[in-house]
């Protein structure tokens, strides 16, 4: 026997050995559950305590100058997690899964250490954050692309779904505990938003480390620069673009007619088209283009593209509302509105963990098209019932909405990953999570930026003379009152997001100082910004809110057009010498004798490797 040979049949008798131990799927279930959680925790922990950052390093976010600091610290994670993950799940596939995971988690607690020590302020002291969170996101991009594959290796395909409905949940979880963490700990010392993943991060690498084993298949290839160039290059132009198409530019509320933009889009998707050419040409390609002859995989990434879309800027619009209208309304402070609004979001969490684990459990049974499809349809519901709300909501309808909406989220997500992941032959695992993962995370990008597009256009259309009249007729000089009401409304609508009282950033201690009392005490009141912005803000929603209904029925169409139960045959992953077969086996068909079996073959030529036949079976309609 060759060297070559035994490390084979060693490597084959430990994936058996631990596919045998009914301890080892729990816990590589709960080491990617925290590392899932402490990403997303960390994605959605600056929202709320932006304002303590920024005061921290003594830099007004405001000030035209500084938007772009503001907005990169905000999208830059989204960002370079969506550039890297397919890179990565490659990259994963070829030289051990476990492997990329664990780095990943060790260099996301490196930066979050170096987050946590920041000691700069002013402009420098933004651009240290803006580095320290993108190489964060690196780390972020390791734990995403390989996660998921790490727990479809670990768990036998009956119950993935509910594995993965955990993962699933973790991820929401993760996302709105954020919220009310950087409530709480922004203002006790910003740099407790960072300090608090390290004990977890230090935990889980060691424990990743000590623990995880690799139990998937490697595919042995060579990387694919040119590919993985381009790729980035095409990606990170185009969302570029976007984040950058939110900002004013000349006399314009936006940026989408700034050349800058216009060239950073299109060479961007010109650069993406010219990736997927070399992924047509190079012997291993780093985006598996023929996985998407899989319906299953096909139909469940467009699915959760189009509902990324609908939702993604979901967090950011409810944030703006509750902040900057209707809990000034009731009696908050502003300074106080980022916490309330994290906690008054909570039933939207609810509704996600009630659902999620349920629909993931019954999905290893019956399938992800049901569940999935009824989530998108549910969620769409959601959107219309927000779109009859009046801006100054009774809450228990607001809270009875949010349970909805986060019950068909939770509904569609589990399954529509299980899916997806069931789909896949072993040695794909990896890559096909990381293109899933772009997917998901680029739409997101585009979501905040369609959302936010949306309404500022609704906004524009009337916010500008309700200004205008409204600071008029507390003393406010006409001209100021104009300079003031010509401002695009993107100001506006970071203020409201920030926690600060827009008419005050506005209008500035000078102009304010030279009224009045009482005309000043109104202005900066509580409730006259809310009042005052009440009507041009429900008209921007309803213009979000249809593209949100739009986006999710579509996704509904897509979630029903996968077909009913796919899966990747388990006995095509692994022979008994732990090789893989060299010919295709036999369709497996469940269900009754009716049932019939649609069987796809995807065959990868590569030098040195034995072509993979991908196997997917249906089960009859229920």
């Amino acid at each position: 026997m060759t060297a070559g040979s035994s490390r084979k049949a060693r490597a084959a008798a430990r994936r058996e050995r631990l596919r045998n131990d009914p301890h080892y799927k729990w816990i590589a279930l709960s080491n990617t559950t925290l590392g899932v959680l402490m990403v997303t925790i960390n994605s959605s922990i600056l929202l709320i305590a932006l304002p303590n950052i920024f005061g921290g390093i003594k830099l007004n976010p405001l000030l035209p100058a500084n938007v772009s600091y503001l907005l990169w610290l905000i999208l830059g994670f989204l960002v370079v997690t969506a550039v890297l993950v397919v890179s990565l799940g490659r990259v994963g596939d070829m030289y051990g899964r476990v492997k990329m995971y664990n780095l990943g988690f060790a260099i996301f607690t490196v930066f979050s250490i170096l987050l946590s020590v920041s000691w700069m302020h002013g402009s420098a002291g933004a651009i240290y954050l803006i580095i320290m969170r993108v190489l964060q996101g690196v780390g972020g991009a390791f734990l995403f692309a390989n996660s998921s594959a790490i727990i479809t290796d670990a768990f036998p395909k009956d119950q993935r779904g509910l594995a993965l409905g955990i993962n699933s949940v973790a991820a929401i979880a993760g996302s709105f505990i954020g919220l009310v963490l950087g409530g709480v700990l922004g203002p006790i010392d910003w740099h407790l938003v960072f300090v608090v993943s390290v004990p977890f991060g230090l935990f889980g690498t060691i424990w990743a480390y000590l623990k995880l084993q690799d139990t998937g298949i490697r595919q042995k290839a060579s990387i694919d620069w040119w590919g993985n160039i381009t790729f980035a290059v095409g990606l990170v132009a185009l969302l570029v673009g976007i984040t950058y198409g939110i900002q004013p530019y000349g006399g314009h509320n936006m940026g989408w007619t700034n050349p800058t933009v216009l060239a950073e889009m299109l060479g961007g998707i010109a650069v993406l088209v010219v990736f997927a050419v070399i992924e047509t040409k190079v012997d291993n390609p780093m985006f598996r283009l023929p996985l998407f002859r899989i319906r299953a995989f096909t139909a469940g990434n467009v699915a959760s593209l189009l509902s990324s879309l609908g939702r993604g800027g979901l967090m950011f619009i409810l944030i703006i509302w509750l902040q900057g209208i209707w809990l000034p309304l009731h009696g908050y402070d502003f300074a106080s509105t980022p916490l309330w609004a994290g906690i008054y979001m909570l039933p939207l969490t609810i509704g996600f963990l009630a659902a999620a684990p349920i629909s993931g459990l019954l999905s290893d049974r019956y399938g992800a098209r049901p569940f999935a499809t009824g989530g998108m349809l549910i969620s769409a519901a959601s959107f219309v019932l927000f779109l009859l709300l009046p801006v100054n909501f009774s809450y228990v309808w607001f809270a009875l909405i949010l349970l909805l909406i986060g019950a068909g989220m939770g509904l569609f997500a589990s399954p529509n990953r299980a899916g997806i992941m069931n789909s896949l032959p072993p040695d794909q695992r990896g890559v096909g999570a990381g293109m899933s993962a772009t997917f998901q995370n680029a739409a997101t990008v585009l979501s905040i930026g369609i959302f936010f597009s949306l309404l500022i256009l609704g906004l524009s259309a009337t916010l500008p003379s309700h200004l205008y009249q409204g600071l008029v007729s507390q003393g406010v000089p006409t001209a100021a009152a104009h300079q003031v009401a010509a401002l695009p409304p993107v100001g506006t609508l970071f203020a409201a997001l920030l926690g600060y009282n827009p008419i005050q950033s506005l209008l500035g201690p000078h102009v304010l100082g030279a009224l009045p009392a009482g005309h000043a005490a109104t202005l900066t009141s509580r409730g006259y910004f809310p009042h005052l912005i009440a009507g041009p803000f429900q008209h921007g929603l309803q213009y979000a809110f249809v593209f949100a209904i739009i986006a999710c029925l579509i996704a509904a169409v897509a979630s029903y057009l996968r077909g009913g139960k796919y899966h990747y045959v388990d006995g095509a992953e692994l022979g008994s010498d732990g090789t893989r077969p060299s010919a295709p086996p036999q369709p497996e068909v469940t269900g009754t004798s009716s049932a019939t079996a649609e069987v796809t073959s995807l065959v990868q030529k590569e030098p040195n490797v034995v072509s993979v036949p991908v196997v997917v079976a249906r089960e009859p309609e229920r």
